[in-house]
């Protein structure tokens, strides 16, 4: 169920406005009732505390909009993520991990690799990696 926000559409555009120094026009193409419900999560996620610090969550949605081949979100996501400290380094190395997932379930897809084998298998990945991890640790 949709939360319903009681702020007024003035107020709402006066925020977005104090938030972002504009309107986007992408955001007042919404109907108003729309906006005033999205503003408050997006505000929140964008410019917000949450339990992902600001440059992994730019970091997630570049390698989202990679994923997906939005030109709109890549260009937001990489901008935000510089200006939460991506260096270089870090944005080049996101452009090659962002690959990962789709080119991997491309492959496993495309295999039509059994999902229950290949669940056992990343068990027990993971609990050789937990007992490596275990045996450096000492």
């Amino acid at each position: 169920m949709a939360t319903t926000h009681h702020q007024p559409y003035d107020e709402t555009v006066t925020d977005i406005e104090e938030t972002l120094g504009i309107v986007p026009g992408y955001l007042t193409a919404l109907p108003e009732q729309e906006l005033i419900n999205e503003w408050p999560i997006l505000k929140r996620f964008l410019f917000g505390e949450t339990e992902i610090d600001p440059k992994t969550r730019e970091f997630v949605g570049l390698a989202m909009a990679a994923a997906i081949g939005c030109e709109y979100c890549r260009h937001f996501h990489r901008g935000a993520a510089q200006l939460h400290g991506a260096t270089d380094d870090e944005l080049a190395e996101l452009a090659f991990l962002a690959s990962y997932t789709p080119r991997y379930s491309a492959m496993i897809q495309a295999q039509d690799y059994d999902v229950d084998v290949f669940k056992s298998e990343v068990e027990e990945i993971a609990t050789h990696l937990q007992t490596q991890a275990k045996a450096g640790g000492d």
